[in-house]
């Protein structure tokens, strides 16, 4: 008997290593690169520790789905990280194939820029993936160094200036942000680089700005403020009827709600600048009854992925 129970023991422990052998693999390859890492050392000062239903922040970068992909993207651009290596577990058979779709996705990618700071929101990002499941992710941010200290500088500045001690309540805060904007903003119908409509640089600096323009001056302003808030993107409709549009989701109260400065200024034929509150401050039932004498698409979003702003009887 006691002869037996030396080769038992021996197989028990070939039998764990066996059932163990894909994590200790996975476990080899991070110790064989030295230059791979399993977590985020630095997050900026732009980092949001905000944690939405569709994206939240990991501290785990073994991916074993779909949406542990999505918080580890969502985690490293949120950051400010530029440069990140993780690997797929052996577990997780499809995640190459996962990984290369996702990255392909320009939409999905667009909506998971929405949830971070427009600082730390990317032009581009570029991906290698190899067949062995090591994936590094390059981040090409948009706005440069100088760019995000000087608007900073400036967005400082007009909230020490507009938001003075008689304004106590949420909706004045955000209404005179929302009306400055808008009375030193119109919208450009060239836009050109030189303008940088696109970014909160236009907007600020040159009095010009596309609807990316308005949102992301407005989202550095409402985040200043103390408000949790992100971009919401239209939905593009593949027969054209769209060309895609983006506003501001922030929440005040306790409640998530709309605000669209783009549409709260609209272009005129003969020059004339308006200033509208129609699409200040508004809940998802609103928005529909704004735009129910319109035949554009520009306010239609996927609501599983903006899930805050779901109404109550969906």
């Amino acid at each position: 008997m006691k002869k037996l129970i030396v080769p038992i023991i021996c197989l028990l422990c070939i039998l764990i290593v066996l059932l163990s052998i894909d994590k200790i693999t996975d476990g080899l390859m991070f110790f064989l690169n030295p230059t791979t890492t399993n977590k985020i050392e630095i997050k900026n000062d732009y980092y949001k520790s905000n944690n939405y239903i569709f994206v939240s922040n990991t501290d785990n970068f073994s991916p074993y789905g779909i949406e542990d992909i999505l918080n580890i993207m969502y985690t490293l651009i949120n950051s400010g990280t530029t440069d990140f290596t993780f690997y797929c577990p052996k577990e997780y058979t499809n995640c190459v194939n996962d990984m290369k779709e996702i990255t392909k996705n320009k939409t999905l990618l667009t909506h998971l820029n929405n949830f971070v700071h427009p600082f730390n929101s990317f032009s581009s990002i570029e991906a290698s993936i190899s067949d062995s499941g090591e994936i590094t992710i390059k981040v090409n941010y948009l706005y440069t160094k100088d760019e995000i200290k000087k608007i900073d500088a400036k967005v400082d500045e007009l909230i020490n200036t507009l938001i003075t001690p008689d304004l106590t309540e949420d909706y004045d805060k955000i209404k005179i942000i929302h009306d400055y904007i808008i009375n030193n903003t119109k919208y450009d119908l060239e836009n050109t680089d030189e303008t940088k409509s696109y970014t909160a640089y236009g907007p600020l600096f040159n009095g010009l700005a596309t609807c990316n323009g308005y949102t992301d001056l407005m989202a550095i302003f409402l985040t200043k403020m103390g408000y949790d808030n992100y971009k919401v993107a239209t939905t593009e409709e593949t027969d054209n009827t769209t060309e895609g549009h983006v506003w501001n989701a922030v929440k005040v109260n306790g409640e998530w709600l709309h605000l669209d400065l783009t549409w709260d200024d609209p272009v005129s034929s003969d020059g004339t600048n308006y200033l509208y509150h129609k699409y200040f401050l508004i809940n998802s039932e609103e928005l529909t009854t704004a735009d129910a004498n319109i035949t554009s698409k520009d306010h239609v979003f996927d609501k599983s992925i903006y899930s805050e702003l779901k109404t109550t009887n969906e």
